[in-house]
């Protein structure tokens, strides 16, 4: 069954996610958009007039996800490479990486991805030495999971004239900064054209089997190149698959948009990551005796959110400290008391991660009208008592990172992403991270995470007539098997209540942490399949 996009298909027979109507078991699909959604009594009308019908057979139909914050290619390259984030020891990623270079003889540079060295017993990263060992003196690039930090061999560091010049260079400690940057830069010139094209392709396929209708590429001269990025574009609007909104991060923003980029936004580094140190705090690391890397300050935000608004672009950043995020909303005020609140409003701004916030930064993000681009699963990996959160900040400071609650309550939009590969594209685990956060104010409902993962990242990018399935939108659907539905939030009074038929409000799967999560059978991009699950 592979209709294309002008074909009219009903399905039925199931559960359909729909606020048009909470009890829908049938729908629609019309040129590529919803055109009806209701109950299995009034589909007998459509069946005889429709090109193929297909019985969902109980299953469950939803919006498409939307993953807000993806690095297409490296998530690709990590997909079809070395992967250490599952390595439990030092050991045991140094096994890895010896395994992974006796297995790819004639790569130039030998490329890997994910250590996290808090998770370890030994709590510390490879040495230089132990890699030279491990892959017999070849080059190898080695980002820390955060992506801000990296190890690497003396053979790479011998392809970087004058890298032990540069900030972040440390002979023994992994490299940050421009050190970090230029090696990456090293290790992406040795991709061709035809491994980064290839590792695309597998982010795209993972993301549609997954139920990804829609990824939002978070490029930049400091994370990728340019090449990468029109390259990306070009595929994903040629071949079938889920739709790919670029966004790049850089101060030029004519460039951005001469780039075909939405915004010139997304990882605008205003400071760097907790795990790697880098991340702009007010107060001191509880384990570093400094409070990180600034590389924007607010006047250079305000600068850019005025270029950007007034060339009808997005503006964007990444901010994780709380040093980081107070610039990025002094900035943005100081730009919006130049261009007019309603401008800077209307253009609807990103943050990206926004993790440290405090109750007068999220009063900021609601009054200047600024997307919230957060990734729950930064909780579920590094959140709680002992987390990595914890080491960094310690435990009281650790509890206020992520709190979602809060800027739902205070009006915020929130539109959900992995970061991958930061961590995986894993929508209805994100969900679910949101929905059992580890600091149990900052929950949300099952249903407003859910929100936050399709809808919300289509109102981040402008567009508020998609991301949910009513006559009118975009067919973009996964239909999923899955357990009974329900409807599960922080409070079990509004749980109680909202699952009264008398609510209206259409359930969804139990994902209460223990329990299988739903397996995508099929997803659709505006009516065209790009993925159907083997065997199904």
């Amino acid at each position: 069954m592979t209709e294309t996009a002008h074909r009219t298909v009903l399905l039925r027979g199931g559960e359909v996610h729909s606020p048009a109507d909470p009890f829908a078991t049938a729908m629609v699909v019309e040129r590529g958009h919803v055109a009806w959604v209701g109950s299995e009594g009034a589909a007998d009308a459509f069946a005889s007039g429709v090109d193929e019908v297909i019985d969902l057979e109980g299953a469950l139909v939803t919006p498409a996800f939307t993953d807000a914050h993806v690095h297409t290619t490296a998530t690709g390259l990590a997909l079809t490479g070395l992967d250490l984030s599952g390595a439990r020891t030092l050991a045991e990623a140094l096994e890895l990486v010896r395994a992974h270079s006796a297995a790819r003889p004639g790569d130039r540079i030998l490329l890997g991805h994910g250590w996290d060295a808090s998770r370890w017993p030994e709590q510390r990263p490879p040495s230089r030495t132990e890699l030279d060992e491990a892959t017999g003196g070849r080059p190898l690039y080695l980002p820390r999971i955060d992506v801000h930090s990296a190890v690497v061999t003396s053979a790479l560091l011998d392809l970087v004239p004058g890298v032990t010049g540069l900030t972040g260079y440390h002979p023994e400690r992994p490299l940050t900064a421009a050190a970090h940057h230029a090696v990456r830069a090293a290790a992406h010139a040795a991709v061709t054209p035809g491994q980064r094209a290839e590792a695309q392709r597998a982010t795209l396929r993972r993301a549609a089997s997954l139920g990804i209708g829609t990824l939002h590429e978070c490029g930049g001269p400091e994370i990728s190149d340019e090449d990468d990025f029109t390259a990306l574009l070009a595929l994903a609007a040629d071949e079938p698959g889920p739709r790919v909104v670029g966004y790049w991060a850089d101060t030029d923003v004519k460039r951005a948009r001469a780039l075909g980029a939405l915004g010139a936004a997304g990882d605008l580094f205003v400071d760097g990551s907790l795990g790697s140190h880098t991340a702009c705090l007010h107060e001191a690391y509880a384990d570093a005796d400094h409070t990180g890397t600034a590389h924007l300050d607010a006047s250079a935000v305000a600068a850019h959110v005025t270029a950007c608004t007034e060339e009808g672009l997005q503006a964007g950043f990444h901010a994780i400290g709380d040093a980081a995020v107070g610039a990025v909303v002094e900035g943005v005020r100081t730009a919006a008391e130049t261009l007019g609140l309603a401008r800077v409003r209307a253009a609807r701004h990103r943050v990206e991660h926004a993790e440290m916030l405090t109750p007068e930064t999220i009063a900021a993000f609601a009054e200047l009208g600024l997307t919230a681009s957060v990734q729950p699963a930064f909780d579920a990996a590094w959140g709680g008592e002992d987390g990595m959160y914890a080491q960094r900040l310690g435990a009281e400071r650790a509890r206020t990172l992520n709190p979602y609650a809060a800027l739902l309550r205070a009006g915020v939009p929130l539109a959900f992403g992995s970061d991958s590969p930061v961590t995986p594209l894993d929508p209805w685990g994100t969900v679910r991270a949101a929905a059992f956060h580890r600091t149990p104010e900052h929950r949300i409902s099952v249903r407003a995470a859910f929100t936050a993962h399709t809808r919300g990242g289509w109102r981040a990018i402008g567009r508020d007539d998609a991301g949910v399935l009513v006559p009118g939108a975009p067919a973009d659907y996964a239909v999923w098997r899955t357990g009974d539905l329900v409807v599960q939030a922080p409070d079990d009074r509004v749980a109680r209540w909202s699952t009264d038929p008398r609510s209206g409000t259409p359930g969804l799967p139990d994902l209460t942490p223990g329990l299988e999560l739903p397996v995508c059978l099929r997803t659709v991009v505006a009516g065209r399949t790009v993925f159907v699950r083997p065997n199904e």
